[in-house]
């Protein structure tokens, strides 16, 4: 089991240390929610979560079958409901593989994206896109 020490700073910041590394993140309210936004917010850390883990059980597939994943990137959009209770109403993510890739390597690394660990426990909470980029070579 993981554990993770968090502690309210003021100011709607918060600190988070990893307890077996001892890396640690800070968190601060957005903007439209009273914060000063001047770091990731929990709600974009879960955001954050889902791009990092598709890249990593991406990059596990990749290293066992020899595929080249270096440069591969997600950009992620989160955006938050406008009315009612403040919750993530859409996690928008562009998955960008390298060129060059096989239509059997894309399809086994996007298989493998799609059901990374934070993805598969946020189906059915939280509502989510991903588009796959680019196509997969002839």
């Amino acid at each position: 089991m993981t554990t993770i020490v968090c502690r309210y700073e003021g100011a709607l910041r918060c600190a988070a240390e990893h307890a077996a590394s001892g890396s640690r993140l800070i968190t601060d309210a957005p903007v439209d929610n009273q914060g000063k936004g001047e770091a990731f917010s929990p709600t974009d850390l879960v955001g954050t979560a889902l791009a990092t883990c598709l890249l990593t059980v991406m990059g596990i597939v990749a290293e066992r079958q020899g595929i080249p994943l270096e440069g591969a990137s997600v950009r992620l959009e989160k955006g938050m409901s406008s009315s009612g209770e403040r919750r993530i109403a859409l996690l928008e993510a562009w998955i960008d593989l390298p060129a060059g890739l096989g239509a059997e390597q894309r399809e086994l690394l996007i298989r493998a994206g799609e059901s990374c660990p934070v993805k598969v426990s946020l189906e059915g909470c939280v509502p989510m896109r991903l588009h796959w980029t680019p196509a997969a070579a002839d």
